[in-house]
């Protein structure tokens, strides 16, 4: 028995991005300024949303959510990755990298189901606009994006429950800059490659349910206001666009892991940083720079500084 304690693993080590210490360095920079940019982008939008009494409706209080879940969402990796780019040895205790994981999944899994919210509050706003407001009140709206939270953390906890009933008791190195549930589950002691099966298919059919539900209510938007409405389609199309290019840009990535997983460890290491830096990144830029009422709230709150 004293033996066996001895011999779990307490610790992980990463491998990094890159294995030249020179690139490492280079790479210091950059990502230490994309994690500034996303730190105040996302923390602004939400902050303006908030004391602006003119974006106090159900839009922008979906889109203030989606600011501050890409934020949080960023920050469980990014700040590791970028104290680790100066480090030789890069470690991270048990409990952090099991705690990496259910916040990795909590906020990606909730944020699936937020881009579903804010895609049924446009289906409301552009094919019901005269009953938008006793569909979307203040109230569902609430409990919209509650339901969004309670499914990310449901998902989370039941992907890390499975991760925390494995065996760590040899190879401890993960060739990646945080704790991936693909990559953690191959140190296990033991043949995972039907808990990887479950597990795939468990985020698999949360990320496409969630995609393919997004493509329907988007297609039926355009679609709608096409048939009643000349003007209408390309009126649609400019308002639905930010949200589509929100939705390529997040579940792509996500889909290609957990659907179509492959042994390329740089291909998963790229699309690793794409949904935890520069989707975070886009999706404030993106929603900024379409969004006629942001950009206004912008230029008063400029000149009453």
């Amino acid at each position: 028995m004293e033996e066996a304690n001895q011999s779990v693993v307490s610790e992980f080590v990463f491998q990094g991005l890159c294995t030249s210490r020179e690139l490492q360095i280079f790479l210091l920079l950059p990502f230490s300024t994309l994690y500034l940019m996303i730190f105040v982008g996302n923390l602004f939008v939400t902050v303006l949303i908030i004391t602006d009494h003119r974006l106090h409706s159900p839009m922008y209080f979906l889109l203030a959510n989606l600011s501050f879940i890409d934020f949080c969402l960023s920050s469980v990796t990014t700040p590791k990755l970028i104290i680790d780019l100066i480090k030789d040895n890069k470690t991270i205790s048990f409990g952090g990298c099991m705690s990496q994981i259910l916040c990795v999944h909590l906020f990606a899994g909730g944020e699936m189901v937020l881009l579903v919210t804010m895609a049924y509050d446009r289906y409301v706003a552009i094919c019901r606009p005269l009953h938008y407001s006793s569909i979307v009140d203040r109230e569902k709206c609430i409990w919209l994006v509650l339901i969004s939270w309670i499914t990310g953390f449901v998902h989370a906890f039941s992907q890390l429950i499975l991760i925390l009933e494995l065996p760590f008791c040899g190879p401890r190195v993960i060739d990646s800059f945080f704790c991936d549930i693909p990559l953690v589950m191959k140190l296990a002691c033991m043949n995972t490659d039907t808990l990887g099966i479950v597990i795939n298919a468990e985020s698999g059919v949360l990320a496409t349910t969630c995609f393919i539900l997004l493509l329907i209510s988007y297609t039926y938007i355009l679609l709608t206001v096409q048939l009643h409405s000349k003007d209408g389609s390309s009126k649609a199309l400019s308002t639905c666009t930010s949200h589509i290019i929100v939705v390529v840009l997040f579940f792509g990535p996500v889909i290609f892991i957990y659907l179509w997983p492959v042994s390329v460890t740089w291909v998963d290491k790229f699309l690793a940083v794409f949904y935890s830096v520069i989707t975070p990144l886009l999706n404030p830029v993106i929603y900024t720079l379409r969004n006629k009422d942001i950009k206004n709230a912008i230029k008063t709150l400029i000149n009453h500084m």
